[in-house]
């Protein structure tokens, strides 16, 4: 009995081991992500603080919806609330509940990604792309590599909500990371909505 308590001691001992290591590990990968994102805004910043006075050409920006980028901040938002209930109920083994907030996550995401290409048509519509001038260019790249992000979240997502199933409340590290990705994801867009959009 007391040979089976300490293997299970032990066992969970291992589990607090591997769980800190994943989520060590996530963190670094979202410091090299946030070093990357955090050269475009600045590069953008830079940008458009030397931009001349007189030059509005360069970043002509008459064409954005601030609207339909607020709606899509909700979105975001909303999906961080949705994220951090799947962690919730995954932490208390209620594994039914957190595939629904997944599942109900990865949607948000695809919405938020369906506006996105809603108002990318817009753009191209009006026979504005990357190149039409330095404004252009910047968003494109930022908004583009941040939809990527996204895009590669909601596949996660939807990976992770069937593989739920196989967690419980002691094992569940890449419910945690996906969580911790998904606020990042959220995060920077909060960033972009303003210098972007407002400023």
């Amino acid at each position: 009995m007391e040979h089976a308590a300490a293997a299970h001691g032990h066992g969970e001992e291992n589990h607090v081991e591997s769980f800190e290591r994943a989520r060590l590990a996530m963190w670094f990968f979202l410091a090299s992500e946030i070093m990357m994102f955090g050269a475009f805004i600045a590069a953008y910043v830079v940008l458009w603080s030397s931009a001349p006075g007189g030059d509005g050409t360069a970043f002509d920006k008459h064409h954005l919806s601030w609207k339909i980028a607020c709606f899509n901040t909700a979105v975001l938002i909303l999906s961080s609330f949705t994220m951090v209930k799947s962690v919730h109920a995954i932490s208390k083994n209620n594994r039914s509940k957190c595939e629904d907030y997944m599942v109900l996550t990865a949607a948000l995401g695809a919405l938020f990604l369906g506006v996105k290409m809603y108002e990318y048509s817009l753009k191209f519509a009006d026979g504005i792309g990357p190149d039409t001038n330095v404004f252009y260019g910047c968003y494109f790249l930022m908004t583009g590599f941040h939809g990527i992000h996204v895009l590669i979240g909601v596949i996660l997502l939807i990976w992770c909500a069937f593989y739920v199933k196989r967690m419980d409340n002691h094992h569940y590290a890449p419910v945690e990371n996906l969580a911790l990705y998904w606020h990042f994801v959220d995060l920077v867009w909060i960033f972009l909505f303003p210098i972007v959009y407002l400023l």
